[in-house]
């Protein structure tokens, strides 16, 4: 069968995106049996990837490799799978849009999170204390390379763009914005304004990257970035976890839960849904637009 690219209108916006998968399997073409097969596939690899990254925290290089390793074998799971069950090229995963998307987006999500920082320190609530570890943070880039491989393309590959094709991109948007919220509800000390915080600041932003660009590689670039700098710069704990002496600095954070976060990290504070949100609102509104001109 033919692997050329295909691309649809999307219902409810005009802009183009993925097709329904026409040329699959035919019991693999409904959108809900691929979602349930790849989330399920996708699951088992995040349950895989912790056992095999977290025991070996305390030897960086070791952390470093596996999880830059889990993260490679993720995305070449992903479009073995794509082309195994659509018949296409995985455009998502275009290599043409991997430095700008990668790299840029990395920038972007270090750069948000330090905003975050910033309005708690200009509040008096965020102090650096010390400094941390090399060998921690070379660990923690191991590890969130493979969290945020993992987490995007099962949410922004999977759920958010085969929703898309039986819903359209808004009710998509908000289904999987939803569900990335209510997987951080089973962290330590989540609550449901964390997942609420989760879902808007991350879910919804990280949706809105992908369908601006339909690539699946500016949401993993802020979703690296963003880790990356909670808990390999700041010091602060990731979505309710810390991974201990894994940054930069070692630092304090106190005050109010709605400007902090707490325990959880700044992710579940109101500053980081508000900076988060600035984001998200320009790249729907672009997003909407190129919508309009696709019509």
């Amino acid at each position: 069968m033919s692997d050329t690219p295909r691309t649809a209108v999307a219902p409810e916006s005009g802009r183009r995106g993925p097709a329904p998968a026409r040329n699959g399997p035919r019991w693999l073409r409904p959108a809900l049996v691929r979602i349930v097969l790849l989330t399920v596939l996708f699951l088992a690899v995040q349950a895989l990837a912790a056992q095999v990254i977290l025991p070996v925290m305390d030897r960086p290089l070791w952390a470093q490799t596996l999880g830059v390793g889990v993260a490679v074998l993720t995305l070449l799971l992903y479009a073995a799978m794509v082309r195994l069950t659509e018949r296409r090229a995985v455009t998502e995963l275009r290599v043409t849009a991997l430095p700008l998307g990668l790299v840029g987006g990395s920038v972007l999500g270090v750069a948000l999170f330090a905003a975050v920082i910033g309005i708690i320190a200009v509040l008096g609530e965020y102090t650096i204390t010390g400094r941390g570890s090399v060998d921690g943070v070379m660990a923690a880039i191991g590890l969130m390379c493979a969290v945020a491989v993992i987490e995007e393309v099962m949410f922004r590959g999977v759920l958010l763009r085969v929703l898309e094709e039986a819903t359209g991109p808004w009710i998509a948007l908000a289904l999987s914005s939803v569900l990335f919220g209510a997987m951080h509800m089973a962290n330590p000390g989540a609550t449901l304004w964390t997942g609420t915080a989760i879902a808007v600041e991350a879910g919804l932003m990280l949706g809105a990257a992908y369908l601006l660009t339909r690539s699946l590689w500016l949401p993993i670039g802020l979703h690296l970035g963003w880790n990356l700098a909670a808990s390999g710069i700041f010091g602060t704990a990731v979505s309710g976890v810390d991974h201990g002496e894994t940054s930069v600095f070692t630092a304090t954070a106190s005050g109010p839960y709605l400007l902090t976060g707490g325990d959880f990290g700044p992710e579940a504070s109101l500053t980081a849904v508000l900076v988060c949100s600035v984001l998200t609102v320009l790249f729907l509104l672009r997003f909407r637009k190129g919508s309009r001109a696709d019509r």
